[in-house]
């Protein structure tokens, strides 16, 4: 089986490696030429996801991997075509299917009727994009015919950056087609090429599930990405009017949790990443009145602005002239990657306030943090405020120590050890400053 992948980011290059493990011939497409030739050196283009290092040096030693900028070309010799290309979204929630329409225009004209090729879309789409938008562009490119001499299928990556292999085997891998045949045959490919974990917690066995439709694939994916959303914003709004009241919300939400039918997330200063910022915005370009969703976003969106407005409250009324330290500027704890960070808006904020604001991230070098716009600040150097954006663990043991002068701390991500900061106004996103009550040891 050969199968071409289209997109060789830090979804597509794990993906293109975990097919060429299983035993298919594996083409990588990427417009990338820098990204290609790296990949074809056996050297992983990005840091930062567990085995890819290893398992692609294999793949393209044993030649069942090899990149190329052709995407046409390699999809001229493929029974498979898997496209995970990335689609951006405006703050008006407008999707720009440009590179999208570029790849799709590539590949429509590397199809053969010959070959019935089966074209498969993993990048998260507005509902109905599959059938309306990539079925005739294919079409029309190709001169073909979907459903007779090619398939068109629509599966959403489910899988977080870091732990892609493992998230491959653990969740089930969500299907749907245009037709019947099409259907039938990304079962069978995607149960050749995936190797599913035991999932005793699961109403049906982990493996791969039909939805029954291209529309119905694609909602899931919005469905499962857009609640995370809704429900950290909800977690905001809570913690929000708890620390406004003296209560700690975190002692709240797991006292809440412990009844089965609750699952309240965790307030913080940002929501970042390639999907919990930008999947609610697809639905919101199909469903406009979703209120619930547009609201969530909106007070997700606030959390940056709100916690600089605590560090600012706490510093007297005034930022103006503080030097502030920012740590983190990726979008979670442990990854290199800047995508919808929070930090964006937590600099921003903190700039029309007056600051001097500096940014640090034990994953970036200074050079990459000037590159942003930002100046670096490094531990030991001078910081009248800091406010902690991501969770990375090298965060996890710092006192006040590392911050000569500092004088108020706002922990965006309830990482820090307040007893570390004695010195310090110490404010936690969500949690009161000083609670109503000390709870004692046996409550």
């Amino acid at each position: 089986m050969r199968v071409t992948v289209v997109g060789l980011g830090k979804i597509g290059l794990p993906l293109a490696v975990q097919f060429a493990r299983s035993g298919a011939e594996v083409f990588g497409a990427d417009v990338n030429a820098a990204t290609v030739a790296t990949i074809n050196a056996g050297k992983e283009p990005f840091p930062g996801e567990a085995h890819l290092g290893e398992y692609l040096a294999d793949v393209v030693s044993s030649g069942r991997l090899t990149a190329t900028t052709d995407t046409a070309e390699a999809t001229s010799r493929s029974d498979v075509v898997v496209v995970v290309v990335p689609l951006f979204v405006d703050e008006e929630a407008r999707p720009d299917f440009g590179w999208m329409d570029s790849a799709t225009g590539d590949i429509a004209r590397g199809l053969r009727a010959e070959n019935h090729t089966l074209v498969v879309y993993e990048t998260t789409l507005p509902v109905g994009t599959t059938r309306t938008r990539w079925k005739p562009r294919l079409e029309e490119g190709s001169g073909l015919v979907e459903g007779r001499d090619f398939h068109l299928v629509f599966s959403p990556e489910r899988v977080l950056t870091g732990r892609v292999f493992a998230d491959l085997a653990k969740y089930p891998k969500l299907i749907g087609g245009i037709d019947a045949e099409g259907t039938r045959r990304a079962t069978a490919f995607y149960e050749s090429v995936l190797h599913f974990d035991d999932r005793p917690d699961l109403d049906r066995p982990n493996g791969v599930w039909d939805l029954g439709s291209a529309e119905a694939a694609e909602l899931a994916k919005l469905a499962e990405t857009t609640f995370r959303d809704v429900n950290i914003g909800l977690a905001n709004q809570f913690g929000r009017f708890a620390a406004s009241h003296g209560i700690d919300i975190h002692r709240v939400i797991e006292a809440s949790n412990s009844q089965p039918y609750s699952h309240i997330h965790h307030p913080g200063i940002a929501v970042g990443g390639h999907c919990i910022p930008v999947y609610p915005r697809l639905y919101l370009w199909n469903d406009p009145s979703a209120t619930v969703v547009r609201a969530a976003r909106e007070a997700n969106a606030a959390m940056p602005a709100y916690a600089v407005d605590l560090a600012k409250a706490a510093a007297g009324g005034s930022l103006t002239g503080s030097v502030v330290a920012v740590l983190g500027a990726s979008y979670r704890g442990g990854v290199k990657e800047t995508a919808f960070s929070g930090v964006f808006p937590t600099v921003e904020a903190l700039r029309e306030q007056g600051a001097d604001v500096r940014v640090h991230d034990p994953m970036y070098s200074p050079d990459e943090l000037r590159a942003f716009g930002w100046e670096p600040y490094a531990l030991g150097d001078r910081a009248d405020v800091l406010i902690l954006q991501a969770d990375h663990a090298e965060y996890a043991g710092l006192d006040e120590g590392s911050f000569p002068g500092l004088k108020v701390v706002v922990d965006g991500r309830d990482l820090l050890d307040r007893s570390r900061f004695p010195g310090t106004r110490f404010l936690t996103v969500g949690r009161a400053e000083e609670p109503l009550t000390t709870p004692n040891k046996e409550s």
